[in-house]
């Protein structure tokens, strides 16, 4: 009984860490883990990143976004080359790319792949609502970004075109 009843338990806690990003530990970019738990509070916008794409000046907004609502929300970049090989330097030479060209002070994570054989979990949890309980998402490009609110829970997925600064992200944020 006591080994069915912990099944049980361990089930329903996998279940509800499955419908929160807070569950989830990435690589850094500086090789330290980032753990999306200590983001509980803040509202948390994930993008995948280049810095040889023609979305890359949308750092510029990342940048004045995070620092105009940083006391409610965290961005987190996760640099990828699966699109036109627009992502092709160093974990080093991506953070002095963003710092030199775009003042980026918010949390790097580690180069991965957002789709494909070989997708981070992370993403898999984004863009499946099966795990994330709200959109299906595919990643076409550079720049995706998805909005969690402050309980980890997904709020809306944007394409490329969106910009970080649009109407349709701020009205979350204000």
């Amino acid at each position: 009984m006591k080994l069915l009843l912990s099944i049980i338990l361990m089930t329903a806690i996998t279940t509800i860490n499955a419908q929160s990003i807070h569950g989830f530990t990435v690589k850094g970019i500086d090789g330290k883990d980032i753990k999306m738990s200590s983001f509980k509070g803040k509202k948390i916008l994930v993008v995948n990143t280049a810095s040889k794409c023609g979305y890359t000046p949308q750092y510029e907004a990342l940048e004045k976004v995070y620092e105009q609502y940083k006391d409610k929300l965290v961005i987190i970049g996760f640099p990828c080359n699966q699109f036109g090989g627009q992502e092709p330097g160093s974990n080093e030479e991506i953070v002095a790319f963003c710092k030199k060209n775009y003042g980026v002070t918010f949390p790097l994570a580690d180069k991965i792949d957002v789709k494909g054989e070989n997708t981070a979990a992370i993403y898999q949890w984004l863009t499946q609502k099966s795990k994330n309980g709200v959109v299906d998402a595919t990643i076409s490009w550079n720049f995706n970004k998805f909005l969690l609110d402050e309980n980890g829970k997904m709020i809306a997925y944007y394409p490329s075109n969106v910009k970080p600064d649009s109407q349709d992200i701020l009205s979350h944020l204000k």
